[in-house]
């Protein structure tokens, strides 16, 4: 019910969605009511803010730096946990070849860090995130890639049933059967990281986080104009979805605390 729910939410509550609907509303209503003149410039401007200023990265960057990034010089881990949200499996389905998205270093640096500790296990995380079609399984995406990168299959396990990230933490836990002592890396986004943390933290396990995928440079360049409109729109949403997310995964005991720490 949690998942139906947060994606009907969502469809109503991106950024995009929103703003588009009240533009929309506006123009369509300004000739017989005054204010949907001002509805309608409000929703242009929050718009333009978007694409043309810094909004995405100063939304994003107290997510990515929640968590340090980790050097990849630190004692041998158990198992390395990489979280779904890479892949395209409608399209890999489609058209028979491993299709990424924009979150495509969760899947590459997983399959680094298996090369880099040969002795621990890789473990992927995602089933489907479709609310109508889910038969395409991320995690079908994530073993023909990492065969494709060498990995050998005997050190791979895949959970294929989650379809959020509370899921994700619930049936990996179950999967791993993680001991007292293990060492665990997380790996997913950075903006994505302290919720995932949470729920993981929630769940009874303790992983290490290794944030990858940054969408932001951490430095004075991040309070630039964004050269990309497009891009800095799907960073937003990014953004507001985590904060959206957090928010909801407290108030729901979801997690622990509303913005997990190291």
């Amino acid at each position: 019910m949690f998942f139906v729910a947060s994606k009907i939410f969502w469809l109503l509550a991106s950024p995009l969605h929103l703003l588009l609907i009240l533009l929309l509303a506006g123009l369509a209503s300004s000739p017989r009511w005054r204010p949907g003149r001002a509805l309608a410039l409000m929703a242009a401007v929050a718009l333009a803010l978007i694409v043309f200023s810094p909004a995405s990265a100063l939304l994003i960057r107290p997510l990515e730096d929640r968590f340090p990034r980790q050097s990849e010089n630190m004692p041998p881990p158990k198992g390395i946990i990489v979280l779904g949200g890479a892949a395209d499996e409608q399209i890999t389905r489609a058209r028979d070849q491993v299709t990424l998205n924009e979150a495509a270093t969760r899947m590459t640096e997983g399959a680094a860090l298996a090369r880099l500790y040969p002795q621990a296990l890789l473990v992927f995380s995602g089933g489907s995130s479709a609310l109508i079609d889910n038969s395409a399984r991320e995690a079908a995406v994530a073993r023909r890639l990492w065969r494709e990168l060498g990995v050998p299959e005997s050190r791979m396990l895949f959970e294929d049933r989650s379809r959020n990230t509370y899921e994700n933490a619930v049936f990996t836990k179950r999967l791993v059967n993680p001991q007292k002592g293990e060492k665990w890396l997380l790996v997913t986004s950075a903006y994505h990281m302290p919720r995932a943390i949470g729920v993981f933290r929630a769940s009874g396990m303790e992983p290490q986080a290794f944030p990858v995928d940054y969408r932001t440079t951490g430095d004075a360049r991040d309070l630039r104009p964004p050269g990309d409109g497009a891009r800095a729109m799907i960073d937003f949403e990014g953004a507001a979805r985590e904060w959206i997310g957090l928010l909801a995964y407290r108030l729901t005991g979801r997690i622990k605390v509303l913005f997990p720490a190291p």
